[in-house]
This record gives structure tokens, sequence and C-alpha cells, in this order.
């Protein structure tokens, strides 16, 4: 897979989280987006790949991703 300008990779992956949380700020999920964009595994996949990955602990009932940050944010 050819890499993917950053700024690219997060505006994908925050558009896939807006899916999740419709009323959140698309601004806000941007910076939620740069989490997983930080860790070379998800960065390595394509963003929508990523943020379902992200988003697994969240389906689950498990809460965020400790990495996220997002409940500092108010996102959920």
């Amino acid at each position: 897979m050819e890499r993917m300008p950053a700024i690219l990779w997060i505006g994908t992956c925050a558009h896939r989280l807006q899916q999740q949380w419709h009323t959140v700020d698309p601004l806000e999920l941007e910076d939620v987006a740069r989490d997983p964009w930080r860790d070379a595994r998800w960065r390595a996949m394509l963003p929508e790949a990523a943020a379902a990955d992200w988003l697994q602990p969240v389906n689950a009932g498990q809460g965020l991703p400790s990495a996220a940050g997002a409940q500092k944010k108010g996102v959920v």
C-alpha cells in the first residue's frame, strides 16, 4: 500500500469516526483521529480499517481505547 499523506489519512479516519458519533464536531474528530495516526500499527492500515479497529472496544461496550484520550475531549 502506498503511504497516504497524514492529513488525508487523519481526515478519512475522522470521517469514519463521525459515522459512529454523528453529533461530535468534525474538527474534534480530526483531533481524536490523530491518536491512531500516532500508532504505527494503525497508521499502516487504511484509515477506515484503523478507525474500525480503534472503535472495537467502544462497540464492545468497553469504553474508548486508552491511547485515544477521547474521553478527555468529551467524545463519549
